[in-house]
């Protein structure tokens, strides 16, 4: 899997390549005896956002970052999606040039602003309007190869 720079016309222009698969999760250090203790991904980094209130766990899985996304609150999106559908695949998240473009150019509301945040030091946005086959996207500015992040350290890999 390598990036794409022709979409054929439509979505997302420019440079695009997938750069992280988001899971919600219940609690993290019990998923990461799975992923990281189980299946062997190195822990690469975590953080935790103040809005929305969540931890993100970054795990190394090779071409493109498992995201461990645990709810801190019970106010958040992802808390309650993570209640009404439970633990699983809460998004893709693509690495774009232009994140407010890409995330309009594939709303299904492109009138609504993007609601802009910031994780793992990138701007990103989740794109607006109803999932697709029950997929959440998220468009994140383009990272520096995998390994490059500079996140904190949160244990021995």
């Amino acid at each position: 899997m390598g990036t794409s720079d022709n979409n054929g016309g439509s979505g997302m222009h420019g440079r695009t390549r997938l750069d992280h698969v988001g899971i919600l999760v219940h609690d993290t250090d019990e998923a990461l005896a799975h992923f990281s203790g189980r299946i062997g991904l190195p822990v690469i980094g975590q953080e935790e956002l103040e809005s929305p209130r969540v931890r993100l766990t970054y795990l190394d899985a090779g071409n493109i970052c498992l995201q461990l996304v645990e709810p801190l609150d019970d106010e958040s999106d992802a808390a309650r999606v993570l209640l009404a559908r439970g633990e699983g695949l809460h998004h893709l998240g693509f690495d774009v040039e232009d994140v407010e473009a890409a995330a309009r150019s594939v709303s299904l509301e492109p009138e609504l602003d993007p609601r802009i945040v910031q994780g793992d030091g990138r701007v990103s946005a989740f794109v607006r309007g109803a999932q697709l086959h029950g997929v959440t996207l998220e468009v994140t500015a383009i990272a520096e190869p995998l390994g490059a992040l500079e996140l904190p350290r949160t244990r021995e890999s």
